[in-house]
């Protein structure tokens, strides 16, 4: 893996939207939890997503909503955003503040055997998705992903702040 990557919050309309989201967390959520996986096919390519709302791109993953488990999070996020589905035991990789988005914010990180069950058309959310081998990711990967990445691989330690 090569390059720095995009910021994944860096621009005025990402913070705005990004600040927005958090203001209505504060209110449903005392603090916000999200999950997010490096999601292996079994040819040991990674799965990405780009969104609409933001630049880069980025693993999988999403929010963990009031009255649902971590687990739970994992396989509808993997779902909703891949047709993902868990082979195995998500191992679970390490827990992360994402300063970026809030003081309040965590991230649970797992790494992950999937195989998907259909290909996943683009919509309003999700624009374009797929796996990547580590060595031809595509442009515009966020600096977190190519971080995680670099952790999983073991060419970095572990950081505390996603």
């Amino acid at each position: 893996m090569s390059g720095k990557g995009v910021p994944e919050i860096s621009n005025f309309g990402t913070r705005m939207m990004v600040f927005m989201m958090h203001k209505v967390f504060a209110v449903t959520r005392g603090m916000t939890l999200g999950v997010r996986a490096a999601c292996f096919d079994e040819e040991g390519r990674v799965f990405l997503v780009r969104h609409s709302y933001v630049p880069g791109w980025y693993m999988p993953g999403g929010g963990v909503e009031r009255g649902e488990t971590v687990p739970a999070a994992l396989a509808k996020e993997l779902r909703e955003e891949g047709n993902l589905e868990i082979l195995g035991a998500p191992e679970l990789f390490h827990v992360y503040q994402n300063r970026a988005a809030s003081r309040r914010d965590h991230v649970v990180f797992y790494r992950v055997n999937v195989r998907q069950t259909a290909p996943r058309p683009a919509d309003r959310e999700i624009v374009e998705c797929g796996f990547f081998a580590l060595d031809a990711l595509p442009d515009k990967v966020t600096t977190a992903t190519l971080a995680r990445l670099r952790e999983l691989s073991g060419e970095a330690q572990k950081a505390d702040i996603w």
